[in-house]
Order: structure tokens, then C-alpha cells, then sequence
């Protein structure tokens, strides 16, 4: 068995309606990221300097070393960036998350006082600004319980919600185990979505790193303010049009905290309030709507199954063949075969690549239309159902004795009986469809027969996992 745990399909063509507070298209997320005093340093009991999304150009850690210039950039975040910010936004009286490392926090009171005096949502963003990469899971599981504990000896509560960042493979399975309302550790969507982790539905609100002031600090990346202002507004505008969709703005006190930077930020607001239709909320705010909007409901997955299971479910759907649900289960399957049409492919693709001797006694499964077996009532409960949706259990003598006669020739002339998704049909094209075919070669009706039978199959599959 194979099991791959990457989800593709996420709310897939049709994303469940936001139904956001007062009829906004787009719910924006101000994030603040405060991560000054928690960057790497040699102060903080670290081997060596921060290297990482500042504007020193081609930055190394230093071994040992305490880097000075460095430290002077974070610093700047902290001293004038963070109070730049805190204006912009409580004059505008805009609501932020604030993605707070926690022993940055414990060396800012005066900022931590004015972050709960204007009521941000108060966000972990771990113990410290490190790399999780290679982290051993029990050090980064002691890690993370020290930082909810930190954060909440320096705020007063507990943290709301939770971002690393740079993360390890194990964080959002390790930071779920919380208990918090939302986690944030993904990029991978336009709007909150569950995740079962055990027991727990834990709630996933994707972050992004792609409307995000780093890039100031990476390549490519924004030059000017006018750069960030202006993608931004663009995709603002773009959500705007599909409506019903989430923004998150990710944003740094020593980048966009810059006077040259910010002001693409204000020019965004500007446009924001003069067009409308934006809901500013707190990743808390958006989680709650979320919740009780669209609670989650858990059902049984199909590539969770165990065979015995897979098989029961869904070994009649190809007409009295069970193996292939059983060569289907062997499949890399996850979560994108969690419904009818991942499901249907992969039976699919085991009905395809049988020989032609194991599809030829699929074809030769299927009974015929209106025939004896059904006279007789002794057809699968799937075929009965279909072939009484187009009015084949309520034929006249004269279209019964039509059906038998097609029968008797077509299965004398190709070896196996004449196969139609019913279902898309009446009584009177099946009947048109029956007397043209029976004239084709027989490699031809083959062909036909066998992609009628994984038109059934994927019928069938929509009626079992709405």
C-alpha cells in the first residue's frame, strides 16, 4: 500500500461561498510579523549571526559572532518601524494579527503593551525567529510548549493562533497538538480549510509569502514601495472579481516599517477604501466566521480505507468484478482519491490496464437491457436502478421483443452484450444507439463498450460519495 499525503484538490472547482459579514468579497488579513530580539545571535544563545530577510544584500551568518550592522537593522524594526506601523494602523482603526515570537516579545514591553492596548490578535510565531528544518521532533515539541508559555507569562494569554514560518515537516502535526482555534504554516489556498490531525479538526488558515514585504529582502523582489502597493491593489482587484475569497498581507516592522516602503502600503489602503467591498479582519475573526459557517464534517476517506473496506465499497461498481478495487487499493492513492472522480480514475486506470481477456469478462458481466435477468428480477441493485431510469422495466411487448432481438444478434456477432450508460439516455436513443453499433467491427465495439463501462462506473461513484 502506498499512501501519498499531499492534498491537490483543496475545495477544488467550486469553493464553498465565504459568506463574508456584510457581504464583502474579500476578507483581508493584516499580518504583523514581530521577530526583532528573536532572530538568530550569538546573544541568544545561538552559534551564530541572523542571515535572513534584512536589507544587508548577500548576508552570511557569522560563526561566533555578534554582526553589528545586522542587529542595528532589526533593531531599527523594533524602534521605529513597529511605532510607523502601529500609527498607520490604529488610526485607520484597521485590526492585525500580530505573528509574535516570543522571546522577541518578552524584550518589547512597550510594544507588547501598545499591540494589546489597540486589541491585535495575538498570534505565536514560535520561541524563536530559527530555522525548524532539521529540528529532532522532541526538541522542537519542547520549543514549542515553551513558547506558549512564554507568550503567555509576556501578553497575559494564551496565544490565539499559531505560524512558525520556517517550519519542519513535523510543525503543523506538532503545533495542532495545541489545541488552538488556527494554524497558519501553509500557502496553499484562498481560504481556511480543515485538517483531521488525529482526533482533532484543526482549522488551517493559509498564509503567503507572495504578498509579503519580505520579498524587499530577497530576489526577485520589490525595488520601490510603488512594487508592493501596486501587487497588492492587483490582487486585490483580482479577488474582488472572483469574490468570496481571503487576503493575507504579510508584513515585517524593519522592511515595510521603512518610509519608502510603506507608503505602497498606504497607496494599497487608499485604494482598498475608496473601491469597497473588503472585510479587515483578524485571522481569530476569520476563523471564528469560519467555524461556525462551515464546521467541519468528518466522513470515511477512501484512501484511508483498509482493503477488506475498499473492496466492500466500491467492488461492484465495475459490474461483478471486486478485483479491481483490489489492484485499485494497491495504488499511490491520498487524498485527492477521496472522491468520486479520484476514485473513479483509479479504478479506471486498473480496468485499463488489465489484459484484454480480464476487460473482455467485465463486458461480459454486464447484463443485457431489458433482458431475462431482468425478467426475472435477478439483476445487481445497480443495474435495476438504471436501466428504470430510462424506462426499461416498463416496455410494451413490441419494445421488448425489439430489445431481445438486438440482444440475441448483437452478442452472436462481438461475444459480449451491448453496454450503455442508460442513465444519459432514453428509451428511444438507446434503441438508435443499439441498432447503429451493432453494425461496427468488432474492435470498435470493444473500444466503445469498454469506455461505456467507465461511464457507468464514474455514475455509479457520484451517487456513492456525494
Amino acid at each position: 500500500m502506498q499512501r501519498y499525503p499531499r492534498d491537490f484538490t483543496g475545495h477544488g472547482a467550486t469553493p464553498p461561498a465565504a459568506n463574508w459579514p456584510g457581504g464583502a468579497r474579500v476578507a483581508i488579513s493584516l499580518v504583523l510579523n514581530y521577530e526583532e530580539g528573536g532572530e538568530n545571535s550569538v546573544l541568544h544563545g545561538d552559534a551564530a549571526s541572523e542571515a535572513f530577510l534584512s536589507d544587508i544584500a548577500g548576508a552570511a551568518p557569522w560563526p561566533g559572532l555578534r554582526h553589528w550592522n545586522m542587529e542595528s537593522i532589526y533593531d531599527y524594526g523594533a524602534r521605529a518601524g513597529f511605532w510607523r506601523l502601529h500609527r498607520l494602523f490604529t488610526e485607520r482603526a484597521l485590526p492585525v494579527t500580530i505573528y509574535g515570537v516570543a522571546s522577541a516579545l518578552a524584550r518589547a514591553p512597550e510594544q507588547v503593551a501598545a499591540m494589546t492596548a489597540a486589541g491585535w490578535d495575538m498570534a505565536s510565531h514560535g520561541l524563536k525567529w530559527v530555522d525548524h528544518r532539521d529540528m529532532p521532533e522532541d526538541e522542537e515539541r519542547r520549543q514549542i510548549a515553551e513558547a506558549v508559555r512564554l507568550h503567555t507569562e509576556v501578553v497575559g494569554s494564551p496565544p490565539t493562533g499559531w505560524y512558525t514560518g520556517r517550519c519542519s515537516v513535523n510543525t503543523v502535526r506538532l503545533t495542532s497538538e495545541l489545541g488552538l482555534p488556527w494554524i497558519s504554516d501553509t500557502y496553499d489556498d484562498d481560504l481556511p480549510y480543515w485538517a483531521e490531525s488525529g482526533d482533532r479538526d484543526q482549522l488551517i488558515i493559509p498564509y503567503t509569502l507572495e504578498a509579503n514585504d519580505m520579498r524587499f529582502a530577497t530576489a526577485p523582489g520589490w525595488v520601490t514601495g510603488q512594487d508592493f502597493g501596486q501587487y497588492l491593489i492587483d490582487s486585490f482587484d483580482t479577488l474582488h472579481a472572483e469574490g468570496g475569497r481571503m487576503f493575507s498581507i504579510g508584513l515585517h516592522c524593519r522592511l515595510i516599517g521603512r518610509p519608502g516602503k510603506i507608503a505602497g502600503l498606504v497607496r494599497f489602503l487608499d485604494h482598498v477604501a475608496a473601491r469597497g467591498g473588503a472585510w479587515f479582519a483578524t485571522r481569530s475573526q476569520i476563523a471564528a466566521h469560519w467555524a461556525a459557517h462551515h464546521p467541519h464534517r468528518r466522513r470515511e476517506r477512501p484512501s484511508q480505507m483498509t482493503r477488506d473496506r475498499f473492496v466492500e465499497r466500491f467492488g461492484g461498481v465495475f459490474e461483478h468484478s471486486p478485483w479491481i478495487a483490489d489492484r485499485a487499493w494497491n495504488l499511490e492513492l491520498g487524498p485527492a482519491h477521496d472522491s468520486a472522480t479520484g476514485v473513479h480514475n483509479a479504478l479506471c486506470r486498473m480496468f485499463r490496464s488489465a489484459s484484454a481477456e480480464e476487460r473482455m469478462g467485465v463486458l461480459r458481466a454486464h447484463p443485457d437491457l431489458a433482458g431475462k435477468l431482468a425478467l426475472a428480477r435477478r439483476l445487481t441493485p445497480e443495474s435495476t436502478h438504471e436501466q428504470a431510469s430510462a424506462g426499461l422495466d416498463a416496455l410494451t411487448d413490441d419494445e421488448r421483443a425489439s430489445f431481445q432481438q438486438l440482444n440475441a444478434s448483437y452478442v452472436a456477432k462481438h461475444g459480449f452484450p451491448f453496454i450503455i450508460a442508460v442513465r444519459d439516455n432514453t428509451k428511444a436513443s438507446i434503441l438508435a444507439a443499439f441498432s447503429a453499433r451493432i453494425a461496427n467491427d468488432t474492435a470498435t465495439e470493444f473500444t466503445t463498450a469498454c469506455k461505456q463501462v467507465e461511464r457507468i462506473a464514474e455514475l455509479r461513484l457520484q451517487d456513492m460519495l456525494r
